[in-house]
């Protein structure tokens, strides 16, 4: 009789454990969202937006010179709405740019400090970089994702950027696409958003940079970016890297559209 009993119990735990479980780790997403949304209107990352506001306007550099002459797309010194119509190419450096290469350009070229020094440590504590795009990122809050694509370099950077996405490498043979190329995926209890679906593409897209609670930093793309890399077992990727400038451009082009709200908060 025991022996009868034990196959009808085991039956019964295979099918309720399956329900279990998608209950619990949408009851974990929930949450997590709450906790976000109550932590919105207290976002540190307005302390980044404030710092970088005034790195923005302060002489620095062996020219004595601010970056308020920095023209980042829309004409020298216009910060509305520049960060949703990156990246994209600029004639004088005859290359296609995100945010933060553009900045090393103008530090470089306007200032007058070495492009070493202008790439720095740009991921540290109290970065004067994360600052700069935290301040420039927020002047496009509300605006419309809208990466251009007329020019030939604007293309080749997309189709780079698209078989960065979904090249299998590394030693776990992952790619981008491996965690983010479905619906509903997760690692532990966070949700893995699918860049290939527009919805998902625009929301994620639209919050970075954002404020990293775990970190307690400021996070911009180019790290995000950077610390994906790392985590698919790829070697460490330079910064201000032409592929991660063309992996941008296929993840902004994806959420092209979007609404962008950055700097977020994150976990």
């Amino acid at each position: 009789m025991v022996l009868k009993l034990i196959p009808a119990a085991a039956l019964a735990f295979a099918f309720t454990l399956p329900l279990a479980a998608p209950v619990m780790a949408q009851s974990a997403t929930d949450e997590i969202a709450k906790y976000r949304q109550m932590l919105a209107d207290d976002n540190p990352a307005d302390l980044s937006e404030d710092k970088g506001a005034e790195l923005w306007r302060t002489a620095l550099g062996p020219n004595k010179v601010s970056l308020e002459k920095c023209d980042l797309g829309l004409g020298a010194g216009v910060v509305n709405g520049a960060y949703v119509k990156l990246p994209r190419y600029f004639a004088d450096t005859n290359k296609v740019q995100d945010l933060e290469s553009r900045l090393v350009t103008c530090m470089v070229s306007l200032q007058g400090i070495a492009e070493a020094d202008a790439k720095k440590n740009p991921f540290g504590a109290n970065s004067n970089m994360q600052a700069l795009v935290a301040y420039i990122a927020a002047q496009s809050k509300g605006q419309k994702i809208a990466p251009p694509m007329s020019h030939p370099k604007e293309k080749e950077a997309y189709a780079i950027g698209k078989q960065i996405f979904f090249y299998r490498a590394g030693a776990h043979d992952f790619a981008c696409v491996t965690c983010h190329g479905a619906p509903d995926q997760r690692i532990r209890l966070q949700s893995l958003p699918n860049l290939l679906d527009a919805k998902d593409a625009q929301a994620t897209y639209a919050t970075w940079p954002a404020y990293r609670v775990s970190q307690g930093e400021v996070r911009t793309m180019q790290h995000r970016l950077y610390d994906c890399f790392r985590q698919q077992r790829f070697p460490e990727v330079q910064y201000t890297s032409e592929a991660v400038t063309a992996l941008t451009m296929y993840l902004a082009k994806n959420a092209e559209g979007g609404t962008f709200a950055a700097p977020a908060m994150k976990r």
